[in-house]
């Protein structure tokens, strides 16, 4: 239990990063963080201890108590996002173009995909975010070691180098309780600025 994952927070709730329960708690305790319910409402440790098996279906047992596993904390001092450099994988890019060919649009499972140099490498196209895009096999069997207009065919959407802030381990979300703040939509309803 102490080794499960709990989302960190930043203190405009934006996710920065994930923790085991074990450094949540210390952190807890240590009042670097507050633990956040299923009603948005924010607890320092002994709130937090107070409502016991109350607070979540994951327990901690220690010799005087029972206290929950918080699975989204927000730390109090720390407001900046850290800007990490996403690597340049065969994974981010499938994930950047959404598991989709980029010439002829369908979505396929990563096993029915492969990498494309727009420009060809035999042409002097390199190996950057600007110049691969995931496509479907067909697709790149047809375009060859030409370039999507010498082929005759179209490029769907331009490859940039992606500006992820946070994503979660595995591109999975773990808890229910992280998805307002993993999600888009949800995630712009907190962050959001409110007029006065």
């Amino acid at each position: 239990m102490l080794s499960s994952a709990v989302l960190v927070l930043n203190r405009s709730f934006q996710p920065v990063h994930v923790t085991t329960a074990k450094r949540a708690l210390s952190l807890l305790y240590a009042g670097v963080v507050r633990a956040i319910d299923r009603e948005f409402q924010t607890f320092d440790f002994e709130s937090w201890a107070a409502l016991g098996a109350a607070a979540g279906a994951d327990l901690v047992h220690t010799p005087t108590r029972v206290i929950a596993v918080p699975r989204v904390i927000v730390l109090q001092m720390f407001n900046r996002v850290p800007r990490a450099k996403v690597r340049f994988s065969r994974l981010n890019i499938y994930a950047r173009d959404d598991d989709t060919c980029q010439y002829c649009g369908l979505r396929r499972p990563r096993h029915g995909l492969n990498l494309d140099h727009v420009v060809p490498r035999s042409q002097g196209g390199r190996t950057t975010w600007e110049n691969v895009v995931c496509c479907c096999y067909e697709c790149n069997l047809r375009k060859g070691g030409r370039t999507p207009a010498q082929a005759g065919m179209r490029l769907r959407r331009a490859p940039t180098r992606p500006i992820w802030s946070f994503r979660a381990p595995g591109g999975n979300i773990r808890y229910q309780e992280w998805l307002p703040y993993l999600t888009l939509v949800d995630a712009s309803y907190w962050n959001v600025e409110l007029e006065e």
